[in-house]
């Protein structure tokens, strides 16, 4: 494994660039030392997103490709977009460039343990019957890493356990 970026050891200085710049293993490493947002509240509005790195695998050309792939302006994947509705419980929805611009896919919010390392996080949950079977096997988390900037943890359900698939982020900025 690579020594981290100098951006992982100065939080203040990240953004979505320099996360562009990190592996998967750097990504969970900043993720797990990331902090869960104080309130459900702390994420509204539109956030603009950006796909990090992929699980498996993690170097070659596949993984080159698909790094590319997601920060390209072909990809279709914008962001989200998030509402609290009481202290402990919210909503959201994915922003898309897709036949125009288009909201697909809502998840709900809540706190809960991450099923990257049990620590509390901010969850995004999307088996709401509104959503498609796939989708409904998608959850998230995230976490922020810098004022701002939350780093995200994708999984696919797989026998009702979580298996992580990719790191994203999210920016306010």
């Amino acid at each position: 494994m690579s020594a981290p970026a100098p951006a992982v050891r100065e939080h203040t200085e990240l953004d979505l660039t320099m996360l562009r710049l990190l592996n998967y293993t750097e990504l969970e490493k900043l993720y797990r030392a990331g902090k869960r947002p104080s309130a459900l509240a702390d994420l509204n509005g539109d956030a603009i997103g950006a796909m990090l790195a992929w699980r498996t695998p993690s170097s070659g050309p596949l993984a080159w490709m698909l790094s590319k792939f997601g920060e390209s302006s072909i990809f279709a994947w914008k962001g989200k977009s998030f509402k609290a509705e009481v202290e402990d419980k919210g909503e959201g929805i994915n922003r898309v460039s897709l036949f125009g611009k288009r909201r697909w896919f809502r998840f709900g919010t809540r706190f809960d343990a991450s099923f990257v390392d049990g620590q509390p996080t901010f969850v995004l949950d999307y088996s709401g019957p509104h959503n498609p079977p796939l989708i409904r096997s998608i959850v998230d988390e995230v976490r922020e890493v810098a004022p701002k900037l939350y780093l995200g943890a994708a999984a696919l359900k797989v026998k009702g356990q979580p298996r992580p698939v990719l790191f994203f982020a999210l920016s306010f900025r």
